[in-house]
């Protein structure tokens, strides 16, 4: 076992360093009631290699991990004019993780050494100083600027809450995520409990040290973030999640980030007001649009959605298209069916589907059709206007759906299939 941990503990630090390439992307958030209206994103980062960890100093100010000359330091965005400041450039190591310390104008940051070691720093007008020296901390949180609430490396990972003044740590849990935030309007901190069949998000009060379960996360989730109203974001692929623990009993779909050019989203920040949002995610690679390109959309798919049980087979490219027939079922019994056709037209894409009845009368008239043209393709996606086909394996596809509701307002719904 201990060189089981001496191995992880080593392969840690291998592991930040060989993270893919991430960029850090801004958006204007504008939050009212129950809708999200997320727009003007671009690229604040716009930098080869690791760009990641974004955290919001001031309303006006983003901190994040950003590389240049081999290694990693703290970067300063201005988010009123754009203007960028590197915060360190520490010659015998690299920064992760900056994080600003409650009612002080410092900033806390993982700095990982050239010798390997790995401590947390406390940041202050060019200087430094160690924290937690007999921690090795991948990630944290202050939730006072004495308390510390922190990811600590060790086999399995701890939570463990530092009172500096006191010189005190106390383990909490283990077995926990990456993924540490306090609650807005409370003096709670939230993390991620990697439970064997499923992952949690739960709350620590730092006073009594009690933890609560809150709700599970998007299903292999762990990157979340906090809006004033106390509903919960997590990212996944291109789609951003909402959940309200006051009134929710389930994720929902607020945004599918279609046209944006970049994918797998990991972390998510958004300042206290709640009129910006940082989003990290890696850039996307846009195929011809072939059929060849989505041929992993054929076979005999079979899932669950609106109460029921849906079934969607498509066919291999042949002849410029593919086609496919669906239905639901609710109840033992058809609710409606489709027929629908991906074809080559004019160098892209279209999606067309019908709709029947269960009697098979049309629902749309004799020469009508519901039509979704193509936005891109890429390794894993069909991005079209209204509709995402993402293989997430060789037998798991998820298809995202805009419908449009009575109240003008619009609702993404997932149909997770598995291919039989």
């Amino acid at each position: 076992m201990k060189r089981l941990l001496q191995f992880l503990v080593i392969m840690f630090p291998l592991a930040i360093l060989c993270q893919p390439n991430t960029e850090v992307y801004l958006f204007d958030l504008n939050v009212i009631g129950n809708q999200l209206n997320i727009s003007n994103g671009k690229n604040i980062s716009n930098n080869e290699g690791y760009d990641n960890q974004p955290s919001f100093q001031y309303e006006n100010t983003i901190l994040f991990a950003s590389t240049r000359n081999g290694q990693t330091d703290v970067l300063s965005y201005s988010t009123n004019d754009g203007t960028k400041k590197w915060l360190t450039n520490t010659k015998q190591g690299s920064e992760y993780s900056p994080t600003s310390i409650p009612n002080t104008k410092d900033f806390s940051a993982i700095r990982l050494d050239t010798t390997e070691l790995q401590h947390l720093y406390r940041y202050r007008k060019g200087k430094s100083n160690v924290l937690c020296k007999d921690l090795k901390i991948g990630y944290h949180i202050w939730n006072s600027k004495n308390i510390l609430v922190s990811f600590v490396l060790d086999e399995p990972h701890k939570l463990i809450v530092s009172d500096l003044k006191k010189d005190m740590n106390i383990l909490i849990d283990t077995t926990i995520g990456r993924s540490l935030h306090n609650i807005p309007n409370t003096n709670l901190v939230s993390y991620i409990k990697k439970k064997k069949y499923s992952w949690e998000i739960r709350s620590l009060d730092t006073r009594s040290l009690e933890t609560k379960r809150i709700t599970n996360t998007v299903s292999n989730v762990e990157d979340m973030c906090w809006l004033a109203d106390g509903s919960i974001l997590m990212g996944k692929g291109k789609a951003l999640y909402r959940f309200d623990p006051k009134k929710d009993t389930e994720w929902k779909i607020i945004k599918l980030f279609d046209t944006e050019k970049f994918d797998h989203i990991t972390r998510i920040a958004v300042n206290k007001v709640n009129n910006k949002i940082a989003i990290v995610a890696e850039p996307e690679i846009a195929l011809a649009p072939k059929l060849e390109n989505i041929r992993w959309i054929a076979g005999n798919w079979k899932g669950e959605a609106f109460g029921g049980i849906t079934e969607e087979n498509w066919s291999e490219p042949s002849g410029g298209s593919m086609m496919a027939t669906f239905k639901l079922i609710v109840n033992g019994k058809v609710n409606f069916y489709e027929i629908e056709t991906i074809s080559e037209v004019n160098n892209s894409l279209l999606l067309r589907l019908k709709h029947f009845g269960n009697d098979l009368k049309g629902w749309e008239t004799k020469d009508e059709t519901v039509d979704f043209p193509l936005i891109k393709v890429t390794k894993n996606k069909a991005i079209f206007e209204g509709m995402i086909f993402e293989s997430i394996d060789e037998n798991n596809m998820v298809v995202y759906v805009a419908i449009g509701q009575k109240d003008g307002t619009t609702s993404i719904i997932p149909f997770n299939y598995t291919k039989k």
